[in-house]
This record gives C-alpha cells, sequence and structure tokens, in this order.
C-alpha cells in the first residue's frame, strides 16, 4: 500500500514538471514568441488609448471651465502667461533666432 502511494505522488510531480516544462518550451518557440509580442502590444495600445481619452476628457473639463467663466464676463486666467513670457522657459532660448523662420 505504501509503494502504491509513493508511485502515485511520483506519477503526479511527473506530470506536474511534465506539463510545465512542456509550457516553459512553447513559450520559447517562434509562435509563443509571437503571441507573447502580440499579447505586449495589445497591452500597449489599450494602455495609449486609455491615455487619449484620459487627454480628451482634462480638455473638455478645461475648455467648460473657461466657457463658463467668459459667460460670467470673468477674465480668462492663464495660469502658464508667466512662464511664457520668461525668456529662459520660452522657445527663444531653445531655437534661437538664426534658426526660427
Amino acid at each position: 500500500m505504501r509503494r502504491l502511494f509513493w508511485l502515485g505522488i511520483g506519477l503526479a510531480v511527473g506530470v506536474v514538471v511534465v506539463r510545465r516544462a512542456t509550457r516553459t518550451a512553447q513559450a520559447y518557440t517562434p509562435a509563443g514568441i509571437a503571441s507573447g509580442l502580440s499579447e505586449s502590444a495589445g497591452s500597449l495600445v489599450e494602455s495609449l488609448r486609455s491615455f487619449v481619452e484620459d487627454v480628451r476628457v482634462g480638455m473638455a473639463e478645461r475648455e467648460q471651465e473657461i466657457h463658463e467663466a467668459f459667460a460670467r464676463g470673468e477674465t480668462f486666467d492663464d495660469q502658464f502667461a508667466e512662464l511664457r513670457e520668461d525668456p529662459r522657459i520660452g522657445d527663444r532660448e531653445m531655437f534661437p533666432e538664426e534658426h526660427q523662420r
């Protein structure tokens, strides 16, 4: 009875090891590598779509804020005006005048 028990345990472990080895070997075949790249590319595209959607939502919210301020007769609060006026940050330093057209 004891030998039969250990034989069963050995068979179960052998099956698990063979299945894992087969799965690992499949991952390194050309088809397995292509499948992995396809899944990675799919997740990258989905992440990019999510990012673009978040940007669009943010733009729409900001545009709505600007329209509401305009409707109330308030002046537009330009948060970045001082940054654009700073010559160290503006494109004057990045693109010298001789390179601008």
